[in-house]
């Protein structure tokens, strides 16, 4: 009965509530760790860009778990096998009841570990074809634009310009990077391909040949060289690359699969320009042998020439023969033309004598009597249809009468028509009945009283004749302009009287 009553004091709790109280136990109780252990069951990150495995020792395991920001931003990426050193918080995935560390940073247990996955990366690419001799290209022998890949801040890029510029000056372009830390790698690949896509038409000249240099350090300071990023930029870039990272005994991924590389950046330096001094010296003795060269040439050309020029036949001995056949030949074509003219004359001679003018006359009167034959018959064919047309016109001539009369007979009815139309349609008639016309001194129409009165003087046009007449402009009380007559005579004064001309 007591230990019924002492379960029924327990408090009740669900899963997901003792899960709760067991995660925030443990990260109260440890916090951040590190942890020494080997990678296993890692197969690269997950599509989501978080990684996991497991981290095992000889006795004991621990599910370990990388997120997405912080696997890009590591050092060193976790492979399989890898001894490497964890740092994180340890927590709880209730999901499955389990304990695990999500890691914020990672790096080997020691130099072996790091030699180790070097030489396993070295492998790798190798068994690639990335390190062949044969795909390595040749470093141009007089570059004029250098690219440089390396901190800006170190010496490393002050001893590369100060060997330059004294050797041979050469055109330096700087691409600033870091070249220790998480982001080296990233940096360096970037510049890398960077210089590569240059074409020089954006104000920027394309390099002819690429210094990656950094001054010595250890194998954790140089890691960023040995990244698969750099390696494999280096690899596709298609300027030539010269490595010069660390000292002569440092030796990195990218020494590798550079077209060259240098013991130390000055050598780099040095590989990529020749000595001023020694190459004019060079084109000065190159230019001496040379002229030499072609004195000797010309001279034996010219022992040649000689000897070739006194075994050659004298040019009279050539020809002499030659010139004898064309006398020959000239006097036999001169004997031939005369021979021909003359048995050419005697031809022409016999041709003529035979040539007789008879039948070219008898052919010309036959002719001549054939043409008077025709004239004869032309001209009586022409009186025959010239009796027979005055015939045909002597029975037309009455039938043409006739249709003349009717027609003049219908253009007078015509005109009588018309004639008594206008007459209808005329202003003499209206004058008949008692109006006027009145025109200026210009035998112009006067419409209206304005126009009257600018006129001044008048023409009155009645149906029997004309007077003139003067307008007089007195407008007294509303009156209208008056014309006086009488200026003279009518042009026509039958039936009228003298004074006669005043309408209003």
């Amino acid at each position: 009965m007591d230990e019924f009553d002492e379960n029924n004091n327990i408090p009740e709790l669900t899963i997901s509530e003792l899960s709760g109280v067991i995660k925030r136990t443990m990260e109260d109780a440890f916090g951040r760790v590190r942890l020494r252990g080997e990678v296993s069951g890692f197969r690269g990150p997950h599509s989501s860009g978080h990684s996991y495995f497991t981290l095992k020792d000889e006795n004991a395991r621990i599910d370990a778990v990388i997120w997405r920001g912080v696997y890009q931003m590591l050092d060193v990426k976790p492979e399989e096998g890898l001894e490497v050193i964890a740092t994180g918080k340890v927590t709880t995935y209730p999901g499955r009841s389990v304990y695990q560390i999500v890691i914020d940073h990672l790096e080997p247990a020691g130099i072996g570990a790091l030699m180790a996955l070097l030489e396993e990366r070295r492998r790798k690419l190798a068994a690639e074809g990335l390190f062949d001799e044969g795909r390595k290209q040749v470093l141009p022998y007089l570059p004029q634009v250098i690219g440089v890949v390396t901190s800006p801040t170190g010496s490393v890029i002050r001893d590369i310009l100060h060997r330059i510029s004294d050797r041979f000056a050469a055109h330096v372009l700087v691409w600033p990077v870091r070249v220790q830390g998480d982001t080296s790698a990233s940096e360096v690949a970037a510049a890398i391909r960077g210089f590569d896509m240059l074409d020089g038409s954006g104000g920027l000249p394309r390099p002819d040949v690429l210094i990656i240099a950094r001054g010595g350090g250890s194998i954790e300071d140089l890691w960023g060289f040995n990244q698969e990023e750099v390696v494999r930029a280096v690899a596709a870039c298609t300027i030539p690359v010269i490595s010069a990272v660390g000292h002569e005994t440092d030796w990195t991924l990218i020494d590798h699969v550079a077209d060259r590389r240098a013991p130390t950046p000055t050598a780099a330096a040095e590989f990529s320009v020749p000595v001023c001094g020694d190459l004019a010296l060079t084109l000065g003795d190159t230019g001496i042998r040379l002229m030499r060269a072609l004195r000797r040439l010309l001279s034996d050309r010219r022992v040649k020439l000689d000897s070739a020029i006194r075994a050659l036949p004298r040019c009279d001995g050539l020809l002499g023969t030659q010139r004898q056949a064309v006398d020959r030949l000239g006097e036999a074509l001169v004997r031939w033309r005369l021979t021909t003219l003359q048995v050419q004359r005697e031809r022409l001679t016999t041709v003529t004598l035979s040539l007789s003018l008879t039948p070219f006359q008898q052919r010309i009167d036959r002719e001549r009597m054939r043409l008077l034959e025709l004239e004869k018959r032309s001209l009586v064919s022409a009186r025959r249809h010239r009796t027979e047309w005055g015939a045909g016109l002597n029975r037309l001539v009455p039938r043409m009468r006739r249709a003349e009369g009717r027609l003049v007979k219908e253009c007078h009815i015509r005109v009588d028509n018309l004639a008594k139309i206008l007459l209808s349609l005329g202003y003499e008639n209206v004058l008949g009945r008692g109006y006027a016309i009145v025109r200026d001194r210009h035998d112009c129409l006067i419409r209206d009283t304005n126009a009257a009165l600018g006129a001044g003087e008048a023409i009155i046009q009645f149906s029997d004749g004309r007077v003139d007449a003067v307008i007089s402009a007195e407008m007294r009380g509303g009156d209208k302009a008056r014309i006086l007559g009488g200026l003279g005579k009518s042009k026509n004064q039958k039936g009228r009287k003298e004074g006669q001309g005043s309408l209003f």
